[in-house]
């Protein structure tokens, strides 16, 4: 069985405040972010609308692409989620009941 690893990024509002991680299990790492699972800047803020994702392989380039994502510039990452997710809806309406 090959593993997944995720690179997304969380957002409240396009003008808002974004948020990007990493995780093995998107499904329960988003679950923790909505119900505020886990304390820190994104239950302090709510930040838990997915507005973008990309699946690797591997930990190694997971975690390369995370370290990329959080050196743009916001009008970058902007850019990046319009270019995919143009509403911004919330993709993990779509697997999480």
């Amino acid at each position: 069985m090959n593993e997944a690893f995720y690179v997304y990024i969380l957002a409240t509002r396009k003008d808002g405040p974004i948020y990007i991680g990493i995780t093995g299990n998107l499904h329960r790492r988003i679950f923790e972010h909505k119900t505020h699972a886990i304390r820190g800047f994104t239950a302090r803020y709510n930040v838990d609308r997915l507005v973008y994702f990309e699946t690797f392989d591997t930990p190694d380039a997971a975690i390369a692409r995370e370290k990329q994502l959080k050196k743009w510039h916001r009008a970058w990452k902007i850019a990046l989620i319009e270019r995919e997710n143009p509403e911004w809806r919330d993709l993990a309406e779509e697997f999480i009941p």
